[in-house]
């Protein structure tokens, strides 16, 4: 496969950007509900961390790096704060879409919006603090090149 060919698989599958932020497609699958057919509590937060990681992802961060030291020191993300509320259920088989903006970003840390949507119902929304920490566990400032990269040109 040519490198074009494998730049549009990998971003079929990490979704896309978009001039709010990012956008990824999910499907819910058996694993995910619980006895009545109804995505688990928890898996939701699993359903957001994909939207995240995809968003990093495509905007340039690149995990692999930051997690063998390439910018000086192992870096990680931490979620240091999470809001969540649920409005309606998901269900085996539905198609969600994951929304993911920047509200702000400010030092270590950046505030996010998400948005976890079945067509055009809103299942769930959350408001997410994130921050970067090096080896140690001490954050780390956010790198002025990313931050472009992060910066809704519209809202949702």
């Amino acid at each position: 496969m040519d490198d074009q060919g494998e730049a549009d698989l990998l971003g079929g599958l990490s979704g896309a950007l978009t001039p709010f932020g990012h956008r990824l497609m999910a499907r819910v699958y058996y694993a995910d509900t619980d006895f009545s057919g109804v995505v688990y509590h928890a898996r939701y937060l699993e359903f957001l961390e994909r939207g995240r990681s995809d968003f990093l992802r495509l905007a340039g961060v690149d995990h692999t790096e930051l997690a063998q030291g390439k910018h000086g020191e192992r870096i990680a993300w931490v979620v240091r704060r999470m809001e969540i509320d649920f409005k309606s259920p998901a269900r085996m088989d539905d198609i969600l879409t994951i929304e993911t903006r920047t509200r702000d970003i400010s030092g270590a840390r950046i505030f996010m919006a998400q948005r976890l949507k079945r067509g055009d119902d809103l299942l769930v929304e959350a408001q997410v603090e994130a921050a970067i920490v090096g080896e140690g566990g001490r954050p780390r400032r956010f790198p002025k090149e990313w931050v472009a990269a992060f910066v809704p040109k519209a809202d949702f």
